[in-house]
């Protein structure tokens, strides 16, 4: 049997660690980047002049008003994040008698700008 020396390019070992290492330092920086600006995107859009009334209800109507008072998709979710009620709004009143009284989480999108808030039923 001939052993043949092994003969290991330490130079070339050290530039493949390092480019690894940037490799995933800018990847990580660039991810980090992304999700903030999402974030930054998500708090900065709201609808415009949204308001909600009376809450809480008790006599089963809800009134949903904006600025521009343009179409809304409504969607109703309990305290466990099941949806409940979803609809589509033309005007400003909503018929919310068949819930029963709790708290919920009411999400509206009008005009591809999505908002949710606190509702609660009595």
């Amino acid at each position: 049997m001939i052993l043949l020396p092994l003969y290991i390019n330490h130079d070339y070992m050290k530039k493949k660690y390092l480019l690894t290492i940037l490799s995933f330092f800018l990847f990580l920086v660039i991810s980090v980047t992304a999700q903030a600006q999402a974030v930054d995107t998500d708090i900065t859009q709201s609808i415009e002049e949204l308001t909600i009334y009376p809450n809480p209800v008790s006599n089963g109507k809800l009134y949903i008003v904006t600025k521009n008072n343009l179409t809304k998709d409504i969607e109703i979710f309990n305290v466990l994040g099941k949806s409940i009620l979803q609809t589509t709004l033309f005007g400003k009143e909503m018929n919310i008698s068949k819930l029963h009284s709790g708290i919920y989480i009411i999400k509206i999108k009008e005009n591809n700008i999505s908002t949710t808030r606190k509702l609660v039923v009595r």
